[in-house]
């Protein structure tokens, strides 16, 4: 299992820490690996196989895959790869929990594999290796042009990390739901293990995210009419197409889109940022990591309201149901190719074109002067 140091974001709260101090070191070998692949492309095939021959032949660790990925057509028909497919470990998501058992997560695609592996784990996330397949890559630092030497380097430990805080999120359906939900959780013969019934009845989905909860407008015409409280106090209704609270992680996806600041992961903060508010002042605020954020309808709302988390799982949210946020305790380590500095500049830049502007000229020595100003 790796060690990480420091051990957790509360280290930030008590000093200003150098960013670089953060590493990956290990207490023993890994020994099981989740390669987590893009589904239903095609150019991933290759990178995938390679990598999976390189860990069980080459490094000789146990390797964990969805099953939906082994049964790819693709690889079923591909001899030359059934060696290695038959040594592979499957699982399912939502019926087989591997949390326990992974020590190293390894993405192969884009920003969503990352989210995607985030979403398997609900407590302690093992340290995330992305490599840059994907169509915008802002999360994959890696190049798999060079994959065995970055493997190589990462188990040798002493790799950069940057501990991106997630959102604890929970949701509380009104009564008027609960015989509805249970019922149709029933009829399927298993009732969802995300979903507790608390003590005063209701159900209430748990859930941990990486990038953002949005709650929007959904299908209706109207005006989204939602409150927002932060630890307990009223603190604006928001009017418009919906609201976004994100992680200095999510600052870059659809936060930015609607008009946040950017923010780097290491910054222990939650970003609130409207969806095309009805309003000239309504700005996006910071607030602090730690707040518990809540949201509900509005009493005068004329339509419900829908939520995502991650942009999965989405759902109605009706009078009489709350929306709870904080920052959770289970950060997702994920493993820099360079520093945790360079590696978000670098992203900034190459993949969101950052600040990019044709250079201005200097001045000729003739255009300079005083005279051509006379």
């Amino acid at each position: 299992m790796p060690a990480l140091h420091p051990p957790g974001q509360n280290a930030h709260r008590g000093h200003i820490q150098d960013p670089a101090s953060q590493r990956l070191t290990w207490s023993k070998p890994p020994l099981n690996v989740l390669v987590i692949r893009k589904i239903r492309d095609e150019s991933l095939l290759e990178p995938f196989k390679e990598l999976c021959r390189f860990l069980v032949e080459e490094k000789h660790l146990m390797v964990y895959v969805e099953k939906k990925v082994v049964d790819d057509g693709s690889l079923m028909s591909d001899e030359s790869f059934s060696a290695i497919r038959n040594q592979l470990c499957t699982f399912r998501e939502g019926y087989d929990d591997i949390s326990d058992c992974i020590d190293l997560i390894i993405c192969l695609g884009g920003d969503g594999t990352l989210l995607y592996a985030s979403s398997l784990f609900q407590g302690s996330v093992p340290p995330v290796m992305a490599f840059h397949l994907g169509s915008l890559g802002f999360l994959t630092p890696f190049k798999f042009e060079s994959f065995k030497t970055e493997v190589d380097k990462v188990f040798e430990g002493n790799a950069a990390i940057i501990l991106r805080s997630r959102l604890k999120v929970k949701v509380v359906k009104g009564m008027f739901q609960r015989n509805e939900q249970l019922f149709s959780a029933q009829e399927n013969g298993i009732v969802p293990h995300n979903h507790i019934n608390n003590e005063a009845g209701k159900i209430t989905l748990q859930l941990q995210v990486l990038n953002e909860v949005v709650v929007d407008r959904g299908p209706s015409s109207y005006l989204s009419n939602v409150d927002l409280y932060l630890d307990g106090r009223l603190i604006t209704s928001v009017q418009g197409d919906g609201v976004i609270v994100s992680t200095p992680t999510g600052s870059t996806a659809y936060a930015a889109a609607a008009g946040a600041s950017m923010i780097h992961p290491n910054v222990p903060a939650i970003m609130v940022t409207p969806i095309c508010p009805h309003s000239l002042s309504f700005r996006p605020i910071v607030v602090p990591a730690g707040v518990e954020l809540m949201i509900t309808l509005s009493p005068d709302a004329r339509n419900t309201a829908w939520v995502s988390f991650d942009g999965r799982k989405r759902q109605e949210i009706q009078h009489g149901d709350s929306i709870k946020i904080t920052t959770s305790c289970f950060p997702v380590p994920s493993i820099c190719c360079h520093d945790l500095v360079y590696d978000w500049f670098d992203s900034l830049a190459q993949c969101l074109h950052w600040n990019v502007r044709k250079k201005q000229t200097r001045l000729t020595d003739a255009s300079d002067s005083s005279e051509t100003e006379n």
